[in-house]
């Protein structure tokens, strides 16, 4: 170039030519600083009700929280309680699960804040008001996989996500454990939550523990962070394995434990590099004890974990019989405390976990899966969400997701509970089916479905007790005798929808 003058003429036309602005030294100004805060200007730790009001939340809108903290969540009943406050009204509640202790929401759909509700589950009082007929909207249940692609594909919309962290610092970097001596919660994997962040128009993150920028390695990333509220507690890291997430000590569920973990090892799918999951509830977690011994035998590692990852787990991972952990949810303090420090233990989102869109979900690599049931019918259907007293009782959670991409899924349930058959002609909800269902497992026999010969043939030869699934439910009829037909209404008070979109059970109100 032959001047500086034309070199900027040159520049201009340019820069007109791509409807940009030339660059001016004048604007620009270096910051200088020294400091471990961020500049003010930078910060985005605001009150919650400056968060609400920042979000442009209106009624009719859809707001969002994730249950990692399980029965100690302190988030959901804190934000919606100060919507209430500030007069909102007609808000659809989007949670990942809701717990025994989200039951002050009954007085907010009550008065009209909350009018519509899709989840995993539901427990508790809440549930109980809901199956009776408390919403004029019925409650959309989805898996965690199918909640997760309905996020991505915009089918559930969320306006606004209010998601606890364990840690934050003050741009929004954030996830489920913390460095810090003064942090308060830990939950560890945020995987429920990370669609949510991904995928909501803004992000609201509540914490107990501000740490100093930069909170990293993060779970959620400041680019997908709008505010950041400092609260006295996000959750109590103590009732997190609680309730369905229980180390057994029931001699029942033991036994069911152990018959699992002979049909693991006699399936044919127990050979180096297996892949595995267990649900919640205490025979289907306590079943991975019962296979280690035969590991350690035979010589035999896992390539891979999956799911609500547990101390359990965590043991095997760190003895070496296990080489990954793929964490969506941890069960436990330890398993929390474990994604902190072990790079080989990863946090996934539930997408990466169980979509049935996304081809790399983990699900889809998974070799064998325990899961436990409320009921299972003759034709090898499974319900998980409903007692048989109708009540709304548990989640979805992973089942159906799990059950129908896994080589091997294995349903643990007792034959009895109390006077309640377990095995049944037809489940009250239809939640997984039995196309996706190959072998159950009760103290009373082991039940393979016909779409697996094989595999009957294999575990028969091994010595254990197979029969035939009409068997085990002629069995409990004939303790407890013929079950009276449940008090349905006519309102629909649920609505259970297939990891595919398509609506799959309702469930009606019950009657006293």
């Amino acid at each position: 170039m032959s001047n500086i003058k034309d070199r900027a003429q040159l520049i201009s036309e340019v820069a007109k030519r791509m409807n940009k602005n030339v660059y001016d030294d004048a604007r620009t100004i270096k910051t200088i600083s020294h400091k471990s805060e961020l500049p003010k200007e930078v910060s985005k730790v605001v009150t919650l009700e400056e968060a609400i009001r920042g979000t442009g939340l209106k009624d009719g809108m859809t707001i969002s929280f994730h249950h990692h903290f399980r029965g100690g969540d302190k988030v959901v009943n804190m934000v919606v309680a100060k919507l209430a406050e500030m007069g909102f009204k007609n808000l659809h509640l989007a949670a990942s699960s809701l717990q025994d202790v989200h039951a002050p929401l009954i007085e907010h759909i009550k008065n009209g804040v909350i009018t519509e509700i899709s989840t995993s589950g539901m427990r508790g009082e809440l549930a109980t008001e809901v199956s009776h007929g408390l919403m004029d909207k019925p409650v959309v249940f989805r898996s965690h996989g199918g909640r997760g692609s309905a996020i991505a594909t915009g089918d559930l919309h969320i306006d606004v996500a209010f998601l606890g962290a364990s840690s934050c610092d003050p741009a929004g970097n954030s996830c489920g454990y913390s460095r810090s001596e003064n942090a308060k919660s830990i939950c560890g994997s945020l995987g429920y939550a990370l669609p949510d962040a991904q995928y909501a128009d803004k992000v609201v993150i509540l914490t107990d523990d501000l740490v100093a920028y930069p909170n990293t390695p993060n779970s959620i990333s400041e680019r997908n962070v709008d505010y950041v509220v400092v609260v006295d507690s996000v959750g109590d890291s103590s009732k997190i394995a609680s309730g369905a997430i229980r180390d057994t000590k029931n001699p029942r569920d033991i036994l069911l434990a152990k018959q699992a973990a002979k049909v693991i090892i006699n399936s044919g799918y127990f050979k180096d590099g297996f892949s595995i999951q267990t649900g919640s509830g205490g025979a289907s977690l306590a079943a991975v004890k019962y296979i280690r011994e035969s590991m350690i035998q035979q010589g035999i590692k896992a390539s891979f974990a999956l799911g609500g990852i547990t101390a359990h787990m965590v043991k095997l991972h760190e003895e070496g019989l296990i080489e990954r952990l793929i964490d969506v949810q941890s069960f436990d303090k330890v398993a929390a405390e474990s994604i902190k420090t072990d790079p080989m233990h990863k946090e996934v989102t539930a997408n990466e976990y169980a979509s049935a869109d996304e081809p790399g979900s983990a699900t889809h690599f998974l070799d064998i899966v325990i899961l436990s049931a409320l009921e299972v019918d003759t034709n090898f259907n499974v319900n998980v969400l409903v007692g048989s007293d109708g009540i709304i009782r548990g989640a979805i959670g992973g089942h159906p997701d799990t059950a129908a991409d896994s080589a091997l899924s294995i349903i643990v349930c007792p034959l009895l509970r109390g006077r309640i058959p377990c095995v049944v002609d037809n489940v009250t909800t239809l939640i997984t089916p039995g196309s996706t269902v190959d072998v159950v497992v009760t103290e009373y026999g082991i039940a393979v479905n016909p779409r697996r010969p094989e595999l009957a043939e294999r575990l028969k030869a091994a010595g254990l007790n197979i029969v035939d699934i009409h068997a085990l439910k002629d069995r409990a009829k004939s303790i407890i005798g013929e079950a009276a037909e449940l008090p349905f209404g006519d309102k629909v008070v649920g609505v259970v929808m297939n990891r595919d979109g398509s609506v799959m059970d309702v469930i009606k109100n019950i009657v006293d």
